[in-house]
């Protein structure tokens, strides 16, 4: 007998909602391959330009200290290399919740699909706690 599952609040309407595929189907994923792969190019662009950034204020800090053109405090040049690391790491989260849910791509960077993605988050989280409790009790 196949057994009913609840939609996770995460998944998009019209996702293939009901039964669970039989044992020899392809099982669907929670995330489409279509959003996975926008979301890896988003997190690709949001971390690894400013990571990139980072890394050039080392290298730019070093050409201008031994050519002679000006005299940089080493801890400005910390500063600057992670300051672009912090928001290369802030580029995680705004790259996985920009990325759009629908077929379409959407727009290129994305942040009208920020809320939506961020109320996604919170009621998978929700519902999440709910069935821990729900299967605690007896």
């Amino acid at each position: 007998m196949a057994e009913q599952r609840n939609a996770l609040p995460f998944e998009p309407k019209g996702s293939g909602k009901g039964s669970k595929p039989a044992s020899g189907a392809p099982r669907q994923e929670a995330i489409p391959r279509y959003v996975a792969d926008r979301m890896a190019r988003r997190v690709a662009v949001f971390t690894g330009l400013p990571s990139l950034a980072g890394m050039g204020v080392f290298v730019g800090s070093y050409i201008v200290v031994t050519r002679g053109i000006a005299d940089i405090a080493p801890g400005l040049t910390l500063a600057g290399s992670g300051l672009f690391f912090l928001l290369g790491l802030v580029g995680l989260s705004v790259g996985v919740l920009t990325a759009s849910w629908d077929p379409e791509p959407g727009s290129l960077l994305g942040f009208e699909n920020f809320k939506p993605n961020v109320q996604r988050m919170r009621e998978s989280i929700r519902a999440q706690k709910q069935q821990q409790r729900s299967s605690e009790e007896p």
